[in-house]
C-alpha cells in the first residue's frame, strides 16, 4: 500500500484549498462589500472543515481583504469612496503596464484564449437574461488572461492583491441592470484592447484598459453608494 499523507501536509493542503477559494470569491466579485458570512458557511461552501477556512479568513484578513466580526462572522470589508479613488488609481497605473507589456509579448495562443474570454464576457452580457455572476466571473477570467501575457509575476500578484479589495465594488457595475450589461462602456473597450494586443499596440492596449477601468469606476461613484471617510 502506498504511504499515508502525513497529518500536516493534508492540513496545508486544505488550508491553500480554502486560501485559494476565498480569494476567488473575492476577486471575481462574488462577494459584496459588507457581506457577512460565518465560518461554517464558508466551510460548507468550500467542501473543507472549519479549522482550515480559520486559518484561510485570518491570511486574508492580515491582507486586509476580509474582516473577523464578533462570533466567528466573517465580513468583507466596505471600502470608503477615498479609497477607492486611490485603488482606481493605482489600478490604472499597474493593469496598464500590465496590458502594455502583455501587447509586446502576447503569443497567437494567447491572443485566441483572450478572445474567447472577451467573448463570452459580451454573450453573457447582453444576453436576454443575464446571469450577473456569470458576467462578473467572465470579466475577471478576460482581465487576468491578459495580464498573464505580460509575464510578470510580481506586477500580476500585486493586481490580484488589489482585485481582493475591488473585486466586491465591481458588484455595483456588474451586478446592474440588464440594460446597463447591454450597453456597458466596457464591450468597446475590451474590443479595443483585444485589437491592440493583436497589433502588438502597447500604447493602445494600456489607453484601451485605462478606459476601462475608468467608465467602470465612474459608474461606480455615480451611485453614491460608498461611504465617505470620517472626518479626522
Amino acid at each position: 500500500m502506498p504511504p499515508r499523507p502525513k497529518p500536516e501536509l493534508i492540513r496545508t493542503t486544505l488550508r491553500d484549498r480554502a486560501y485559494d477559494g476565498l480569494r476567488n470569491l473575492l476577486m471575481a466579485g462574488q462577494l459584496a462589500p459588507g457581506e457577512k458570512l460565518s465560518m461554517r458557511q464558508l466551510a460548507a461552501g468550500l467542501g473543507v472543515s472549519p479549522m482550515p477556512v480559520r486559518e484561510a479568513v485570518n491570511k486574508l484578513v492580515a491582507e486586509c481583504a476580509l474582516e473577523v466580526q464578533p462570533r466567528s462572522a466573517v465580513r468583507v470589508p466596505l471600502i470608503t469612496r477615498e479609497h477607492f479613488i486611490e485603488l482606481t488609481t493605482i489600478r490604472i497605473n499597474l493593469e496598464g503596464m500590465a496590458a502594455q507589456f502583455a501587447a509586446d509579448r502576447i503569443t497567437s495562443a494567447q491572443l485566441a484564449r483572450v478572445r474567447r474570454y472577451h467573448e463570452r464576457f459580451r454573450d453573457s452580457a447582453r444576453s436576454a437574461k443575464p446571469n450577473s455572476s456569470v458576467v462578473i466571473r467572465a470579466n475577471q477570467k478576460l482581465h487576468f488572461a491578459i495580464y498573464r501575457c505580460a509575464q510578470m509575476p510580481t506586477l500580476l500578484l500585486m493586481i490580484e492583491t488589489l482585485w481582493l479589495r475591488i473585486g466586491p465594488i465591481l458588484v455595483f457595475d456588474l451586478r446592474s441592470s440588464p440594460r446597463r450589461l447591454h450597453t456597458l462602456a466596457a464591450h468597446e473597450c475590451h474590443e479595443h484592447l483585444v485589437s491592440a494586443l493583436e497589433h502588438h499596440d502597447r500604447i493602445a492596449a494600456r489607453s484601451a484598459l485605462a478606459r476601462d477601468i475608468e467608465s467602470a469606476a465612474g459608474y461606480i461613484l455615480s451611485l453614491d453608494r460608498l461611504p465617505y471617510a470620517k472626518a479626522s
